[in-house]
């Protein structure tokens, strides 16, 4: 039996929020489906969090999607109440050249 597929999760803000919970359930369905074993890490990241903890993209966080998960499933990032929108730009930034990420697919 192979090694399950790890799933980093990430809502975001807003619409991502609504959008990537339906994002996860069509992919269980498939992997289902197609008999193919797969775990989802959920990650609170976002506004909310940044507000509570003034941090955009934890370095804990970091290590566990660089050495633990195999994707990442990234919702909407912004927030009126965070108008420079820097926490986004840690956490879109710190995924794509953080982690090295070379494929950034919207539907």
């Amino acid at each position: 039996m192979r090694s399950p597929i790890r799933l980093a999760v990430i809502p975001g803000d807003g619409i991502g929020q609504e959008v990537v919970p339906v994002g996860v359930e069509l992919l269980s369905v498939i992997w289902r489906a197609k008999e193919v074993p797969f775990e989802v890490v959920h990650f609170d990241l976002g506004a909310d969090r940044f507000l509570k903890e003034g941090v955009g993209f934890p370095e804990d966080v970091k290590r566990v999607i660089w050495h633990e998960c195999d994707a990442v499933l990234l919702g909407a990032l912004g927030d009126p109440r965070v108008p420079d929108l820097g926490y986004a730009r840690e956490i879109l930034f710190g995924l794509r050249f953080g982690l090295d990420l070379y494929c950034n697919i919207r539907p």
